[in-house]
């Protein structure tokens, strides 16, 4: 009897402690990057180099040295920026890779002004709002849609920044 008074008491306070307790939604806690052996990375795939998402365009590997390790020879160009990177890693360490994802979404509007949004509709017929790319591909977009094209554009987002790659117009 004595058990089972012991264990309603444990219960209540473990509720009494629920209800005192607020929660709040927080995000879901998938990482911008997860590790992968520096040997199983390839050409056109992705990598971090100098914490900046990189496309590598170049691999050389040299031969195993005096201390025991093959080193790896990355040449990378930012996915946003362009730039070129470069590291050199051991063949059998981690290096970070980005998580990277790319959608297709149709331009709906373009701000005129210089530093415009782009609103976007997603296959859900979801509105977002994207920072108009600069330079000879936000004004192709400006352009063409001054001109009535129905356009759709490649949206590549990693490690929490996102950017307008390339346009294309849709067939009637």
């Amino acid at each position: 009897m004595k058990t089972k008074q012991r264990r309603n008491d444990t219960e209540q306070q473990q509720n009494d402690v629920m209800e005192d307790t607020e929660f709040s939604a927080g995000d879901s806690g998938s990482s911008t990057t997860f590790p992968q052996q520096c040997s199983a990375l390839r050409k056109n795939g992705y990598v971090v180099i100098k914490e900046h998402p990189c496309k590598i365009v170049e691999m050389a590997t040299s031969k195993t040295g005096k201390h025991g390790h093959a080193k790896v020879h990355l040449t990378g160009i930012d996915i946003f920026t362009q730039k070129k990177y470069e590291d050199i890693c051991p063949s059998t360490h981690n290096m970070n890779v980005p998580v990277v994802s790319r959608h297709d979404l149709q331009v709906v509007d373009v701000s005129r002004d210089e530093y415009g949004y782009m609103s976007l509709m997603n296959d859900n017929g979801e509105l977002v709002q994207v920072r108009a790319p600069q330079g000879d591909l936000g004004n192709e977009i400006k352009k063409r849609f001054a001109k009535d094209e129905n356009l759709s554009v490649t949206l590549i987002k990693a490690m929490g920044e996102e950017a307008v790659q390339s346009v294309k117009v849709l067939s009637p």
